[in-house]
C-alpha cells in the first residue's frame, strides 16, 4: 500500500492507497477531527470511540467494515488506525452532526474524481508530483533528478 498525507482546510488527512482493491483508505480519526473542528488528536480519538459504540448499540455495519491499518503517527512510527474507504467514510459522516459534513462530502468526490483521471492519464500524476516538490521548495534540478531514479528503478526491477 502506497500512503500519502493529504489537506483538507489545513488538517492533515492520513490515507493509504490500495493497489490491488484501487482505492483509498483515509484515517476515520483523522476525518472525525476536521467533522467535529478539533485539533486535539485524543478529543477527536474519544469522540469517535464514543461514536463507534453508540454505531455499535445501533446495530450499524460502518463500524464493522471499517479496516485496521498501520498509519504513521505525528511522532513517526506506524500505529494501527481505524481505516475506511470513501464509501464507508460517507456513511460515518452521516452519523456525526456537523456542517462541515458537505465540505467533506465533496472533497472526498473530488479525491476520488482526481484518481479516475490519473487512471486515464497517468501523465498527470506526475505534474501534480512535480507541482508538490515545487511547492516544498525543491529544485527543477532536484526534480528531475529524482523522476529519473525513479525510472531508472522501474527498468532494474521490472522483472516481466
Amino acid at each position: 500500500m502506497n500512503s500519502n498525507l493529504v489537506l483538507f482546510k489545513g488538517k492533515n488527512i492520513r490515507r493509504l492507497w490500495d493497489e490491488k482493491q484501487e482505492k483509498w483508505y483515509f484515517s476515520v480519526v483523522d476525518i472525525i477531527s476536521v467533522l467535529i473542528n478539533e485539533d486535539n488528536h485524543r478529543k477527536a480519538q474519544s469522540y469517535w470511540t464514543t461514536l463507534k459504540n453508540r454505531l455499535k448499540i445501533k446495530g450499524s455495519q460502518v463500524v464493522t467494515n471499517c479496516d485496521q491499518l498501520k498509519m504513521r503517527a505525528s511522532d513517526g512510527k506506524f500505529y494501527i488506525t481505524d481505516s475506511a474507504d470513501v464509501e464507508i467514510l460517507f456513511r460515518l459522516i452521516q452519523s456525526v452532526p456537523s456542517p462541515k459534513a458537505e465540505p467533506i462530502k465533496i472533497w472526498l468526490a473530488k479525491v476520488g474524481y482526481e484518481r479516475i483521471q490519473d487512471i486515464s492519464d497517468p501523465e498527470r500524476s506526475l505534474n501534480r508530483a512535480r507541482k508538490y516538490w515545487q511547492r516544498m521548495g525543491r529544485s527543477k534540478e532536484w526534480i528531475q533528478q529524482r523522476m529519473l531514479g525513479q525510472e531508472i528503478r522501474n527498468k532494474l526491477t521490472d522483472y516481466r
